[in-house]
């Protein structure tokens, strides 16, 4: 694709309902927070990354999706499919282009990347959350990491951008269903450089390979999010089954 293209190929990306769904959402959004973006001009203006950002509120998807297109670029991300089954919410996530993702054990989970990866070729953003689920260390800092972004952004060749955010938890708490309308919260995000990925590119994508650059990953998102909230982050990441935890609903990625 030419440069000459790109202004197309983004006016293509958004849609009629696209507009008419950020018409109806960011609205309410913007009532609740006030967002600042950091360092936005580092996502791509156009073709393929894989976007991945820490997980903390059942909010993050709305939040992180309004970012990225304040940013110039449509959000798709990889979401349960139990909420594809919503009345309303199902039909607009079917028209919007969004992924269902059964649970593992069903076979879902590779058809979901599968998708996924389509979207890639076709020079679209793709959010998926490293961590697959909300973060269960308890001071909200990223935990142990999964491996489908990592594997998308090698298996296609495209950027991994690190994302760090922090504020939506005083909108909505994790695990929470009551959404905090007043005051108006303060909701920051950061974009990283793309994770240097180059010294596993071009080699056989093995589990550990896996491992080791999909903590690289985490890495950079929790120096983000120290960059946003200060403090200091716990030595050793908090593993979910190494502390009896369950991860039911998760989207098991490695």
């Amino acid at each position: 694709m030419g440069a000459a293209d790109a202004p197309a190929r983004r006016k293509r990306e958004k849609t009629l309902g696209w507009r008419v769904l950020a018409a109806v959402l960011i609205p309410p959004l913007l009532a609740v927070g006030r967002y600042r973006i950091r360092h936005g001009e580092r996502l791509p203006r156009e073709g393929a990354f894989v976007l991945s950002p820490n997980h903390y509120s059942n909010l993050d998807p709305v939040t992180t999706g309004y970012i990225v297109w304040k940013l110039g670029r449509v959000p798709r991300f990889l979401a349960k499919a139990s909420v594809f089954r919503v009345p309303v919410v199902g039909a607009i996530l079917r028209a919007t282009g969004q992924i269902p993702v059964e649970r593992q054990g069903t076979g879902g989970s590779k058809q979901s990347l599968a998708a996924a990866s389509n979207l890639v070729d076709d020079g679209l953003a793709v959010i998926i959350y490293p961590e697959g689920t909300l973060t269960r260390e308890p001071d909200l800092w990223p935990m142990r990491g999964k491996s489908g972004a990592v594997r998308m952004a090698l298996e296609h060749d495209v950027p991994l951008i690190p994302m760090a955010h922090w504020g939506v938890q005083q909108i909505l708490p994790r695990y929470s269903k009551k959404v905090s309308l007043f005051p108006r919260k303060d909701v920051e995000a950061i974009i990283g450089e793309p994770v240097d990925l180059s010294r596993w590119r071009g080699k056989p994508i093995t589990h550990e390979l896996l491992a080791e650059a999909t903590e690289a990953v985490m890495v950079d998102i929790t120096a983000l999010l120290v960059e946003l909230r200060g403090g200091t982050p716990p030595l050793e990441r908090w593993d979910p089954s190494a502390h009896g935890q369950s991860e039911i609903g998760r989207f098991e990625q490695s």
